[in-house]
């Protein structure tokens, strides 16, 4: 039995059929016999939807209030998705990120996560549920909503995966891995199978938008293996590690 940490954005949960293609994705390795834990962004267009009606309220909105709010998003798409697994026979669970105990920075916006405050994770686990976690939030040390910033669902799955020592970190997306260059730009661009940290770090921070630096750093940092795969195919994407 492995442990695995699945994290699927939001162009991959836009619509009832792109979710439940992700539910049996995450419902495939459960009935394999493995530990299964789905980290989920908002719905495609969830967020800026949220944030659009911020501003009709506060043009200037920020802080403790919109990171509430914007956390919804996100609560909507685990508890779609554990309905969508019990639908098809697998016990679920949906937290968000203060019921798993997603332990972050007092700062609001842009946090970074420190930590896990509980076991309920684990527990849910034990029991023999898939978990879905809310990406991109935490809790801080007054109880606080956060949020993560860019890139903050892919941050969360590398941090459960190190503070869980799971087996590997797969990331869906609308690509089928790592590229050279933009391959729906770049014709001649070249997929890679295998890449480092520091080489996926360059391409990063260079402007590649699979990976955000700040997750990669994470890996790197615990020894957190990623898979970056397509949501929409079942073809081997690129694998990102020492």
């Amino acid at each position: 039995m492995a442990r695995y940490v699945l994290k699927f954005g939001g162009s991959s949960l836009a619509d009832p059929k792109k979710l439940y293609t992700a539910a049996r994705k995450l419902a495939a390795l459960r009935r394999a016999g493995h530990e299964v834990i789905g980290v989920l962004s908002a719905q495609g267009g969830a967020t800026d939807a949220l944030l659009a009606k911020a501003r009709q309220i506060d043009p200037d909105c920020g802080g403790r209030e919109l990171d509430a709010l914007l956390a919804t998003g996100e609560q909507i798409s685990v508890c779609l998705c554990a309905m969508a697994l019990r639908r098809l026979g697998v016990p679920a669970t949906s937290l968000s990120g203060w019921q798993a105990g997603v332990r972050t920075e007092n700062r609001f916006n842009d946090a970074r996560v420190l930590g896990l405050q509980n076991d309920r994770i684990e527990r849910e686990l034990t029991a023999g549920n898939v978990v879905l976690v809310t990406g991109f939030q935490g809790v801080d040390v007054d109880d606080n909503v956060t949020t993560l910033g860019r890139g903050g669902s892919d941050t969360t799955a590398v941090a459960l995966a190190a503070f869980l020592r799971a087996d590997r970190c797969l990331i869906y997306t609308d690509v089928d891995g790592v590229y050279s260059a933009d391959p729906r730009t770049h014709p001649d661009a070249v997929k890679f199978g295998r890449i480092s940290y520091d080489d996926m770090l360059t391409l990063a921070r260079s402007g590649a938008k699979v990976l955000h630096d700040r997750c990669v750093e994470l890996a790197k940092r615990h020894g957190v293996q990623i898979e970056v795969l397509s949501a929409a195919e079942d073809i081997p994407g690129t694998l990102v590690s020492a």
